[in-house]
């Protein structure tokens, strides 16, 4: 038999932290002070933290520290530092999603206990094999894993897997959104997210744009609830159940934390009740997410990107001061409610709070409200929601801030009450144990024990945080004489006794740790350039021209092929082969259990090397193709020497460091990684979300996936138009996951003299949808610059004219020191 899954809530505070732990957490996650992946949320200190761990420990909670963001090379030292302040505290776990981090954690500390963020994108049993070696403990998986995938890694892992279960469900796989620093320069894996995927967008098919009605919110998915899911996933063995909230209300806290806590304890629990009173705490709309795999029609609305709340009806009759209602859910007064017209384009959503209500026959209600509210702003047939409730705010709030409410825990409470001997008054809780004994030894009473009053009086625990569970009382035929002040004060002293046991903390060594040096390289290679182009008519068309000018084939390395379809690769390599050039294919990035078909047929055509996108995709090709060349991609997310290392050592011939770098950070990782084989993007469109959800499919079709879709991205390109008036490409892959290509292309001429002299060669150029001619005149002028023929400026003049939204540096040239920019 399975056991019950861990439950871990998020934490951003102290009032949180309590919350979780009064309604039924077995484990909290909290951010890392000055470092983690809630860049919004409210920071706090290590002492603030030592408070919440100790109140945690007290309480039999785990404490698990998101320290998962990318390190940068210069932020290592200040790593170090931040994790000698942290191992004495005794975090239960460190999130990380840093490789190098890891590394540079087990170095110092090699008994602290890892997990693996959901930003390392882990969604496959391979990735774990890889990584085994650095000794982490649990994977978060990716929130895209349904339950058959979950099954099929944790057949093939002893690991521990965690798996999200409810909250805001990002539209782009963690660790792969480049949308907020391709926007704004505020990285995602930096704990900066701008939240681009709750903006309005306009759907541009094939430069038309589309009559979608009021459906403007297109990636902006439904909130995660996986309550009906849990029993499943514990039957699969999962180990821990986590709820996405750092920067909700601790009221939000405590209801999912109750709700869950009730749906493992008892499978027979109301779970819709359940699901309706968190969904007034806050809701985008609920949905399973992707555990029961992919539906394109069900998983973003498109109406909207905010909390609504629940929805309990629509409206039924407008009158001079008041609106009826049809709902099954019973409306207070005081309730927030939200209108919202399906009907009237023209009538805004509009929320309010009800003053009175009047209920009628048939689930009917006569809503009442302030003078000021505009009545005629709402049309029958809206939608209402309640998004606020007095009386559950209450509620909620005093399951963690009343005393009559609070948690406690269970002690079996023992007396040795024997006459000629000292009064000893025994505590157990789970395996610790403590005793205290009275000063004098007890003497005869003059009338009988009355046991009962003895009993009340041990289990007078009430200021603590502790309930007597279990009272024994062991005496002999003689009565003794118990004195209510000595028993008091051995009660004392054992509450007193246990709290500083259960505060007792492991001792943990923290060792020092020597960060790479800079190393000099002794001399400079020549300066050459992989393209990478998406399909065969860029290949011949960019090769026909090659040929044509066959001076400047000394300057090409390789072509790289990323198609949209597996079809025409063999043919590609095949025209590459003849003209002498080296040819490589690049794999999905994200893979998942069984899909393994592609990387079998890229293994087959036999390009000169693979670029792997992801862990798993390296361990496939090492079991299956040993010999195999790799090249590792930006998805990897190096972006220090430590992480450079490992995955150098794992075998990959060469790595293009994180789109998150800017020049400094770049700079400064080549300097400290002995292997300088990294290949430097200089010119590409970002690519900003990749996800799982397809906009081919949700809003050019009624299919749900792509087996009743109708394949409309094999029909038409389609772009979103933003807010800001740049119109964003989607592209699909093999497996259907879209990518949205930033508008504006990215070029960092300027980075190949300086990357070059601190012994980097290899540099890559990425094709969209430009013809082949066009991507080869690109190379051409990255030949004049490099030959000293042109300039930056000309060169990039020369290169912004041929681009729709001109060239942009990208976040190369900005400065991106971490900052909080949290709200305090």
């Amino acid at each position: 038999m399975n056991k019950t899954p861990e439950l871990l809530l998020p934490a951003g505070n102290m009032e949180m932290c309590l919350a979780a732990i009064h309604n039924g957490a077995n484990a909290i996650y909290v951010g890392m002070p000055e470092f983690n992946a809630r860049g919004r949320s409210s920071d706090h200190s290590f002492e603030q933290l030592k408070e919440i761990i100790d109140t945690c420990h007290l309480y039999n909670v785990k404490v698990h520290i998101a320290f998962n963001v990318l390190i940068f090379e210069e932020e290592l030292t200040k790593a170090k530092e931040l994790i000698t302040k942290l191992i004495p505290l005794n975090p239960d776990a460190i999130i990380v999603q840093d490789l190098g981090l890891v590394r540079l954690i087990k170095s110092m500390a090699p008994n602290q206990v890892i997990h693996a963020s959901t930003q390392m994108t882990v969604t496959n049993e391979l990735a774990i094999e890889l990584t085994k070696d650095l000794d982490i403990e649990r994977y978060v998986l990716g929130r895209e894993n349904s339950l058959s995938e979950i099954k099929k890694m944790k057949d093939h892992t002893d690991k521990e897997l965690e798996v999200f279960v409810h909250g805001a469900l990002c539209v782009a796989y963690s660790g792969q959104c480049f949308t907020s620093e391709s926007i704004g320069g505020r990285s995602a894996n930096r704990g900066q997210c701008a939240q681009s995927c709750r903006f309005e967008y306009d759907l541009i098919v094939d430069g038309q744009k589309q009559n979608l009605v009021d459906r403007n919110y297109l990636v902006s998915p439904k909130d995660l609830c996986g309550i009906n899911e849990i029993d499943s996933l514990a039957q699969l063995g999962v180990d821990s159940l986590k709820v996405e909230g750092r920067l909700k209300s601790p009221q939000f806290v405590a209801s999912v934390a109750r709700s869950y806590r009730k749906a493992l304890d008892d499978s027979k629990a109301p779970k819709q009740d359940l699901i309706n009173e968190m969904a007034i705490t806050y809701s985008r709309g609920f949905f399973p997410g992707w555990l029961h795999g992919v539906d394109h029609q069900q998983l973003v609305d498109g109406h909207y990107g905010s909390n609504r709340g629940l929805k309990v009806g629509q409206v039924l009759e407008l009158r001079k001061n008041s609106i009826t209602i049809g709902s099954d859910i019973k409306i207070h007064k005081g309730d927030g409610v939200l209108f919202n017209s399906t009907t009237d384009r023209n009538l805004k959503e509009i929320g309010t709070k009800v003053y009175e209500v009047f209920p009628f026959r048939n689930n009917r209600y006569e809503l009442r409200f302030s003078k000021d509210f505009k009545i005629d702003k709402v049309a029958i047939g809206s939608d209402i929601y309640i998004n606020s409730s007095p009386g559950l705010t209450k509620e909620l709030t005093k399951s963690y801030s009343d005393k009559n409410y609070l948690k406690k825990l269970e002690i079996e409470v023992k007396l040795f009450a024997v006459v000629g001997q000292e009064l000893i008054l025994e505590y157990r809780y789970n395996d610790k144990i403590v005793s205290s004994k009275s000063e004098d030894k007890l003497e005869l009473a003059q009338k009988t024990l009355d046991i009962d009053k003895v009993k009340k009086e041990v289990s007078s625990l009430g200021a603590t945080i502790f309930n007597a569970s279990k009272i024994t009382i062991e005496t002999e035929s003689s009565s003794p004489f118990i004195p209510n002040k000595v028993l008091k004060g051995l009660r004392q002293q054992n509450s007193q006794k246990l709290l500083e046991l259960l505060s007792q903390k492991r001792e943990q060594e923290v060792r020092d740790f020597d960060l790479n040096p800079i190393q000099v390289v002794s001399s400079v290679k020549t300066s050459k350039f992989r393209i990478l182009l998406r399909d065969i008519e860029q290949v011949r068309s960019f090769t026909e021209k090659l040929m044509e000018q066959l001076e400047l084939k000394t300057y090409l390395d390789s072509i790289i092929l990323d198609f949209e379809y597996g079809k025409d690769y063999q043919e590609s390599v095949d025209i590459l082969k003849a003209a002498g050039i080296e040819s490589a294919i690049a794999t999905n990035r994200i893979l998942k259990p069984g899909e393994y078909h592609h990387l079998k047929s890229i293994i087959r055509i036999a390009p000169d090397y693979i670029l792997a996108r992801n862990l798993g995709s390296m361990q496939f090709i090492k079991e299956n193709s040993s010999k195999t060349r790799v090249a590792g991609d930006f998805s990897l997310n190096i972006s220090n020497s430590l992480t450079s290392d490992y995955l150098f050592n794992k075998g990959f011939e060469t790595l293009t460091p994180s789109y998150d770098l800017n020049e400094q950070q770049l700079l400064s990782l080549i300097e400290h990684s002995s292997n300088k084989n990294f290949e430097v993007t200089i010119h590409q469109y970002m690519p900003s979300f990749h996800m799982e959800h397809c906009v081919y499919a949700a809003f050019l079709s009624k299919g749900s996936s792509f087996k009743d879709c109708g394949k409309p991205c094999e029909k038409h390109k389609v772009e979103l138009h933003d807010q800001f008036g740049n119109k964003h490409f989607i592209k699909a892959d093999q497996e259907c996951r879209n990518t949205m290509y930033n508008a504006t292309s990215i070029g960092a001429a300027s980075l190949i003299t300086k990357s070059n002299l601190l012994g980097v060669s290899l540099f890559r150029i990425e094709a969209l949808h430009e013809e082949g001619s066009v991507i080869f005149e690109k190379f051409k002028l990255y030949i004049e610059h490099i030959l000293g023929n042109i300039s930056i400026e000309d060169l990039n003049n020369s290169l912004g004219q041929q681009e729709s939204y001109g060239l942009s540096s990208g976040q190369l040239f900005k400065s991106d020191d971490y900052q909080d920019r949290k709200k305090n």
